[in-house]
């Protein structure tokens, strides 16, 4: 793939964005990951064209042009009607899939404080040379946003009340019980009535619950803003895949020693570590569909990754693809992420969207970009707002198993969804 770059001096990426796409519906701005951990990351934002189709991934299975960079969006819960070949499973009001082709971008590197112009091609066409241009003036003086106070109060209305839920709770266990599944990941939805930009709303999520894998994505009439803490899936050039599935939370303490001693009994928690190496097995058997014999590990188990508002227990598991198999194939073989299924996966998927008795739309997908020469970065689509019609829509739940505790449960998802309604003005 070769691009032409072209340096600007520093700006900041809320600015940058503000100036060059805050009215274009089919814009991203990410923030991802460092190279190395504790580093500030990267961020990429730009304007791209609606990939359209009943399968958006399988446009990225053709060669691309030169002028491609590669894809930016979301996959939706939905997308799983396919992949798992669940033809009946709830059908969203949303779409199933939000990607965008995307040729020219620009970068920010937060650890250099530098900032670069990327293009598709070989040469500098009149076309890259005129937006070059324009994009450079638009830069030079683009005014600071800052981020705004929250609304007056907004009410959020949960699809399901606290006693369906706890008796959705209770089919779970029931469920598990039976022999059905060993794990059920079960969520619900807040809504909250808003007339906010995306863009003013994610300036205010990225201040509240920074990330490093987190993304303004805006796809005509829809909106995802996300401050995720889940990879999905990481394909490296020399097809190393690595995923980290996240199962296990405890929340965040202003006190020191008790922020520590839930720290601790996550870690020594029986039941939040059955539920994570649940979840890393079924990773390892979906990874296994599409990477090398031998090749898939294990490479971190029953880590904890401490954010904001909550601490979690993430695991690590890597492998390689094996020879003839694509990004996209990865993809496909392990969508959805099991965190957000349960297992055995395809069961779990059947018995909770019976349970929850509704769509879950994006939320529980994936999102990120795929380049076109075969890296991947994509994130879970948890922690997140998904705007549209006027509505602001936020998933939360947690993973059933059978020790689990109702009124727990009942609290983590309330929990996980706290400072996104906050975001909103709601709780």
């Amino acid at each position: 793939m070769r691009v032409l770059r072209h340096p600007v001096a520093w700006v900041d990426p809320a600015a940058a964005y503000a100036a060059l796409h805050r009215d274009d519906p089919h814009s991203f701005w990410l923030d991802t990951a460092a190279p190395r951990p504790g580093e500030p990351g990267r961020t990429f934002l730009g304007g791209g064209t609606p990939v359209v189709g009943p399968d958006p991934l399988s446009v990225l299975e053709r060669a691309p042009g030169a002028e491609v960079l590669g894809w930016v969006g979301w996959l939706g819960y939905g997308y799983a009607r396919g992949t798992l070949e669940l033809p009946a499973l709830s059908e969203s009001d949303l779409p199933d899939a939000g990607l965008l082709e995307v040729s020219r971008l620009i970068r920010f590197d937060h650890a250099t404080r530098t900032v670069e112009l990327i293009v598709a091609g070989d040469a500098w066409t009149p076309e890259a040379l005129r937006w070059r241009d324009e994009t450079v003036t638009a830069l030079r003086n683009a005014a600071p946003v800052a981020p705004r106070a929250a609304p007056t109060l907004r009410p959020a209305h949960w699809r399901t009340d606290d006693e369906s839920y706890l008796a959705a709770i209770g089919e779970c266990l029931a469920a598990i019980r039976r022999g059905d599944a060993y794990q059920l990941c079960l969520t619900d939805e807040a809504r909250v009535a808003t007339d906010e930009h995306p863009l003013d709303l994610y300036v205010r999520l990225r201040e509240r619950s920074p990330s490093h894998r987190a993304a303004l994505l805006r796809t005509g009439d829809v909106a995802l803003l996300s401050a995720s803490p889940e990879r999905f899936l990481s394909i490296g050039a020399d097809g190393r895949v690595s995923t980290s599935p996240i199962k296990g939370t405890r929340r965040r303490d202003p006190r020191a020693d008790v922020d520590d001693r839930l720290r601790h009994e996550l870690l020594a928690s029986d039941k939040e570590r059955a539920e994570n190496l649940m979840i890393v097995d079924l990773m390892r058997n979906d990874l296994a569909r599409v990477c090398e014999v031998g090749s898939v590990a294990v490479e971190s188990l029953f880590d904890v990754e401490s954010y904001p508002q909550v601490h979690q227990l993430v695991s690590t598991v890597t492998g390689r693809l094996a020879s003839g198999r694509t990004t996209v194939d990865a993809v496909r073989a392990v969508f959805p992420a099991g965190s957000m299924t349960g297992a055995p996966k395809r069961r779990a998927v059947e018995l909770l969207d019976a349970l929850e008795r509704r769509p879950r739309g994006p939320y529980a997908g994936a999102f990120g970009f795929l380049r076109a020469d075969g890296p991947a970065e994509l994130a879970m689509t948890i922690r997140t707002i998904v705007l549209a019609d006027g509505v602001a829509r936020v998933g939360s739940g947690g993973g059933i198993t059978a020790p689990s505790d109702p009124l727990e449960e009942l609290e983590e998802k309330k929990l996980k969804a706290r400072v996104l309604l906050e975001v909103l003005g709601s709780r």
